[in-house]
Parts: C-alpha cells; sequence; structure tokens
C-alpha cells in the first residue's frame, strides 16, 4: 500500500508539472490585471505602469492597471489572493502590503505567504534623515551624542505611524537609545515644508519631495537608511557606514500573483521582469522618485519579505502599533 500511494504521489505530481508547462505554452491568453493597492498619480503608480507597459510588450497582451486604493493597501491584498491563479492576475506590492500590515493590522484578511506566490523584486527605496542646514549636527554620531545631552527634548519628524519612515525613526531610536520625540505629519510633503521653515530639526523622510531642495543646499541629509548608498545621492552616507553597522531600513517593491499559480508561468514573468528593472527608462524613473533597482529571483523576494517580517513585526509589537 505504501509503494502503490508513493507512486501515485509522483503520477500527480508529473500530471501538475506537465499541466504547468502546458499553460505556461498559451499564456497569456488573455489581457492581464495588474493590481496596484495604491491611489493612481503617485510615485508607486507610476513604477507600477512601467512594469506593466514592460510586461505587456513581452507578453504581448495588454496589461491593465487597477488601482486599489484603501487602508493602506489591505482591501486591494485581500481581493487579489482570491484571484484565479493564472498569471492574469499580478500584484504590484510594497513593504506595507508584504510585511507591515501583516504586524499593524489586527486581522488584515490575507497571508502573504499563504495567498501569493512571489515573482521578483523591482526596487527599494530608502528614508533620509534629513535636517535643516542650521542644525548643529551635520552626522549620525553628532545627531545622537546632541540627543543624549538633550534627552526628551529633540523632535522627529515622520509620516503617519505605521509608515516606512516611522518605522524607521522608531528603529533607529531603539538602537541609539535615544529620548526624543517623534512627531507624525499626514505625508513627506509637510515634512519637507515644515524642515525648510525650520519648525521642526529633524526628519525621517523618502527623498522625492525633499530632492529639489537638497541639491540646492536648502536642505541636509545627515544619513540615508539604505544598505548602500543611494544612486541619486552619492555623496550622503548610509546609517550604516555612519557608527551603527547593519542597520538598514527600507521600503521594498515587487511583483507578486496569487498563491498556485503554475511555477512556468512565474519563471516566465519574472524574467521578463528582470530585464524591465534594469531597462534604461525604468533606471531614470527609479533615480527620480529616489529609488535604486533590485532584480532578483521569486526566492531571493521570499527571503526579503521573510526578513522584512523579522524586522518590523517585532518593532510593531513592542510599540503596540495596531489597526483593527
Amino acid at each position: 500500500m505504501p509503494r502503490a500511494v508513493s507512486l501515485i504521489a509522483v503520477l500527480m505530481a508529473a500530471i501538475l508539472a506537465w499541466a504547468g508547462e502546458a499553460s505556461a505554452q498559451t499564456y497569456p491568453s488573455r489581457p492581464i490585471t495588474l493590481i496596484v493597492p495604491f491611489p493612481a498619480g503617485g510615485g508607486n503608480d507610476t513604477i507600477a505602469r512601467l512594469v506593466a507597459q514592460g510586461l505587456g510588450n513581452a507578453l504581448g497582451q495588454q496589461v491593465v492597471v487597477e488601482n486599489r486604493g484603501g487602508a493602506n493597501g489591505v482591501i486591494a491584498m485581500r481581493q487579489a489572493a482570491k484571484a484565479a491563479p493564472d498569471g492574469h492576475t499580478l500584484v504590484f506590492a510594497n513593504s506595507s502590503s508584504t510585511s507591515i500590515n501583516i504586524a499593524l493590522y489586527s486581522n488584515p484578511g490575507y497571508d502573504v505567504r499563504r495567498d501569493f506566490a512571489p515573482i521578483g523584486n523591482i526596487a527599494q527605496m530608502g528614508i533620509g534623515i534629513v535636517s535643516h542646514p542650521d542644525f548643529p549636527a551635520k552626522s549620525v554620531s553628532e545627531l545622537v551624542t546632541l540627543a543624549k545631552q538633550q534627552p526628551g527634548k529633540l523632535s522627529f519628524g515622520t509620516s503617519p505611524p505605521g509608515s516606512g519612515s516611522h518605522l524607521a525613526a522608531e528603529l533607529f531610536k531603539a538602537i541609539t537609545e535615544i529620548d526624543v520625540t517623534l512627531v507624525p505629519y499626514k505625508g513627506a510633503a509637510a515634512l519637507t515644508t515644515d524642515v525648510l521653515g525650520n519648525h521642526i530639526p529633524v526628519i525621517f523622510s523618502v527623498m522625492p519631495p525633499a530632492l529639489g531642495n537638497i541639491q540646492t543646499g536648502k536642505l541636509h541629509v545627515i544619513a540615508v537608511t539604505t544598505p548602500t548608498r543611494m544612486s541619486l545621492l552619492p555623496q550622503s552616507p548610509t546609517v550604516a557606514e555612519s557608527g551603527l553597522p547593519g542597520f538598514a531600513a527600507v521600503l521594498r517593491y515587487g511583483l507578486l500573483a496569487p498563491a498556485g499559480t503554475p511555477r512556468p508561468i512565474v519563471d516566465r514573468i519574472n524574467a521578463e521582469l528582470r530585464k524591465i528593472v534594469i531597462s534604461s527608462e525604468m533606471l531614470d524613473r527609479l533615480a527620480k522618485e529616489g529609488s535604486d533597482p533590485v532584480a532578483s529571483s521569486p526566492e531571493e523576494y521570499a527571503a526579503d519579505m521573510v526578513r522584512e517580517d523579522e524586522l518590523w513585526g517585532p518593532l510593531i509589537r513592542k510599540l503596540g502599533l495596531k489597526v483593527e
């Protein structure tokens, strides 16, 4: 009996592999929907549309972008998890969609590892620690020293609680053991306005809204939270090289498919995605958005998401940040 069961299992695996290969040969058979869990018009949407255009050209079928904003992407991810796993529904996801929401929401309604198949990375965006030029601390070490000399007196501006910039600031606080007040803003544009006006001394922010003022010297970058220096700001050091080895806090963008999508289809999309990520048009757009390209295999993207879970989950739970 055990031998018979083993034989059946082998036959089933062979049938499934054959079915996957057969479906890949006819894929795609109709237009593809790319779900984007963010409103139209922003930086995320712009990058997603370049991916859609590139995939459409490569696969010979139109890739239709469908923006489904709301609840930090939770609504879109719930809907995408229920889509047919045939490669005709894809998801443009970021770190909030794949890792932060899972820890932040009591019941997000989806499990990335269970409900989705990773296809590949697209890009990563770092957070800048940005100050007014008059602020006396010019480096990470000087910032930490100043904060410890004046416990409880310094304020750091961030985006709303649970956002990438807020969590990066919380991580920085925890590792350096400094006592500072985090002031949440509605978004990066408001952060930039207030640090320009010297209403708040330091902000943790995504880079695009501040880039122009940084390049003209109206704002100073103390450090960036990416593992390596950003291509657009090669003169700005990383936090890791500024005295906190191993520190990294990035927002990662990637492509997902519903779980159960045949591996040959995943591999085909991944191959085309890699070409898109390193194309001159994408490199130019990513630079303007303050991001750097990251081409990867599905397994590498899956490993990155695990690492993000291990970074953000414990921090969110420690801070008691929960959304019902």
